[in-house]
């Protein structure tokens, strides 16, 4: 068995496929949430399949023979920690802004049904 390792996180709870990322545990989150969705992602020694699944202080995560156990700690705020978040929440922001987008020039170029002759 591996060593546990304890990651301190200053936000909680935190998403499974976020903590995955910021532990180092997988190079992307496409590759955690794809990881997470095969069942390969224990948490607490329970396979999990929910991609952002609340993780809170005292969660252990086993991913790949590393097992990670949480601990919430509000004072270490890591510079790339904060980036990582806050990257994340401005990316989803974003996506809802285009789907908005979309939606309102999609309505506008609704034509009026010819009349026919």
């Amino acid at each position: 068995m591996s060593e546990q390792t304890i990651i301190d996180i200053c936000v909680e709870p935190i998403e499974l496929c976020k903590l995955l990322k910021i532990a180092n545990m997988v190079d992307g989150g496409g590759e955690a949430k794809t990881m997470i969705s095969e069942g390969h992602v224990l948490v607490n020694n329970e396979v999990t399949v929910q991609k952002r699944k609340k993780i809170r202080n005292g969660d252990i995560i086993e991913y790949d023979g590393k097992i990670v156990q949480i601990a919430y700690n509000p004072a270490k705020k890591s510079a790339e920690f904060i980036n990582k978040v806050v990257f994340a929440s401005k990316k989803v922001q974003r996506k809802k802004r285009a789907k908005s987008k979309a939606r309102v020039l999609s309505a506008e170029t609704v034509t009026e049904p010819s009349v026919e002759r």
